[in-house]
């Protein structure tokens, strides 16, 4: 597998989101859905292990920019911290019993405490109040489920979803919730009336597109997001597994132990997703590329680059293992040498994700590619930012916004870490190590504004009327009020990684909880 995909270079990243064709319209009247986003988790607004703050998702964010907020659709996972399970949440109701250390003898109190926790969150969301289905006959704005992938967005729809929950079952070890992305699906997609329980997420949005009466405009949505792909590769790291896909990659009841898709089995699926993005009523697409799955740092280097200049280390393991207490033959971990496989194939499906967008373009359809993924290889600490001779010639450090570098210290993508309830590093990433904090959608946020400023999208104030001139800036003094993790993280913060090894190690908590929904 390595040969087949192996780059002597890293990608370049496409710093024009046109790909260099231009597309002329004359758009008329205008789309009653500002905005519509398609993905996964990043697109969901999920943090901490959990989804629960879908409103501050960076479609959110961007649609407080644009005066839509209040028209903006998306679910709601309002109790005991969403789904699946919280770790910051966690945190919090050690820190109140325990204090900001958990001392040795306190350790056997803590895992009661904490897996009593996970069992009424259990409860809650399988037999409580939470495994009641809203119904609602209007789409969501914000489709995203986190898990899903290219043929998740394909195949599955609220009447699969209801197919694959199984009875919940009473294990007092593995205290999670079953099924908690079909669960979480459910509040995402259609499910009345009973025939739109049919429709996938991107029947949904093309349901969204088709709403154009009254309008004078041809398209039902204005601006449609497409960011999916990042789970055809994230298991590498959240697992800490490489498997290729093999035959079944586009089978919901086979595709399960793939961790990382090839790029012809990527590039089929992206195929079919862009066939049926094409026939969505949008008047602006944008399409997302896939980040590359080490700059995360759930996943750690350690030991040193492998060579001066690189860009890995001879190992990834969990951020909580030492360089010193990392033992290859006892810790689970990936090896440099398929950390860089893994970005090869990703590197392809952003290639063939461009080319989509290009073609799409020429055909004269408007749209756009943002680079999500060089935006994170920028933000990178470890692999480029602190490596001066790792750096391509292409590579500059991404100038945080004057609010974010502000900050004391400014967020960078270290894991979080603090003391006495001051963030001393981190910042960019919430406590699972792969979501970003809420200022962290925000950068996401901001990036595609400008995407959508170069498409001529209007952005209005507040009252959804009044133009705003000018650059489009998001308001992140009130995302940083917003962010517990940036303002007021944890007490506990400062011995985190100790504890959420803790966790992990006496409840597998990592495996168990990210194997729950990918």
């Amino acid at each position: 597998m390595a040969d087949s995909v192996r780059r002597h270079e890293p990608r370049v990243p496409e710093t024009d989101p046109t790909v260099g064709v231009e597309v002329n319209n004359d758009w008329q009247g205008e789309p009653r859905h500002r905005l519509v986003a398609i993905g996964d988790s990043l697109t969901q607004g999920f943090q901490s292990l959990a989804i629960f703050n879908t409103g501050l998702s960076y479609p959110a964010i961007v649609a407080y920019e644009l005066g839509c907020v209040e028209q903006f659709r998306f679910p709601l996972y309002e109790g005991f911290g969403g789904l699946p399970f919280n770790i910051e949440l966690l945190l919090r109701d050690l820190e109140t019993h325990y204090g900001r250390t958990v001392d040795l003898w306190e350790t056997p109190f803590a895992l009661f405490r904490a897996r009593s926790l996970m069992a009424q969150v259990k409860e809650y969301w399988e037999r409580g109040a939470g495994q009641a289905v809203p119904s609602t006959t209007a789409v969501m704005h914000n489709l995203a489920v986190f898990g899903w992938d290219l043929r998740d967005a394909l195949s599955k729809s609220a009447d699969v979803c209801l197919q694959r929950i199984d009875t919940p079952e009473d294990d007092p070890i593995k205290q999670l919730v079953q099924n908690a992305g079909e669960r979480a699906a459910l509040r995402v997609l259609p499910t009345q009336p009973p025939e739109a329980r049919s429709l996938t997420q991107l029947g949904a949005a093309a349901r969204l597109g088709e709403e154009t009466n009254g309008t004078g405009s041809e398209h039902g949505i204005e601006t449609l997001v497409v960011f999916l792909g990042a789970n055809n590769a994230l298991q590498t790291v959240t697992k800490l597994k490489v498997v290729w896909s093999e035959d079944g990659y586009d089978d919901l009841s086979r595709k399960g132990p793939f961790t990382v898709w090839k790029p012809e089995h990527f590039e089929a699926e992206l195929r079919q997703a862009a066939i049926e993005v094409s026939r969505v009523k949008a008047r602006h697409v944008i399409w997302c590329t896939v980040p590359h799955v080490t700059i995360a740092p759930i996943a750690r280097g350690v030991k040193g680059k492998t060579a001066p200049g690189s860009r890995y280390f001879p190992y990834y393991t969990r951020p909580w293992i030492s360089d010193d207490d990392f033992d290859s033959d006892r810790d689970p971990h990936i090896t440099g040498a398929q950390a860089r496989q893994v970005d090869d194939a990703i590197d392809e499906y952003n290639d063939a994700i461009a080319a989509e967008v290009r073609q799409a373009r020429r055909a004269g359809k408007d749209w756009y590619l943002l680079e999500t993924c060089g935006l994170l290889d920028r933000l990178a600490s470890r692999r480029y930012a602190e490596d001066v001779s790792a750096q391509p010639e292409w590579w500059k450090p991404y100038e945080l916004p004057p609010a974010l570098q502000a900050l004391t210290p400014p967020p960078n993508s270290h894991f979080l870490a603090g003391k006495e309830e001051r963030r001393t590093d981190g910042g960019l990433f919430s406590l699972d190590g792969v979501h970003p904090t809420t200022v962290g959608y925000g950068i996401l946020a901001q990036e595609l504004i400008n995407v959508m400023r170069l498409a001529g999208v209007p952005f209005f104030r507040p009252d959804g009327h009044t133009p705003r001139e000018g650059e489009v800036l998001v308001d992140f003094d009130r995302l940083i009020r917003n962010d517990t993790l940036i303002n007021r993280p944890p007490g506990n913060l400062g011995s985190t990684l100790r504890v959420i090894g803790w966790a992990d190690e006496a409840m597998d908590l990592f495996q168990r909880v990210f194997s729950s929904f990918l």
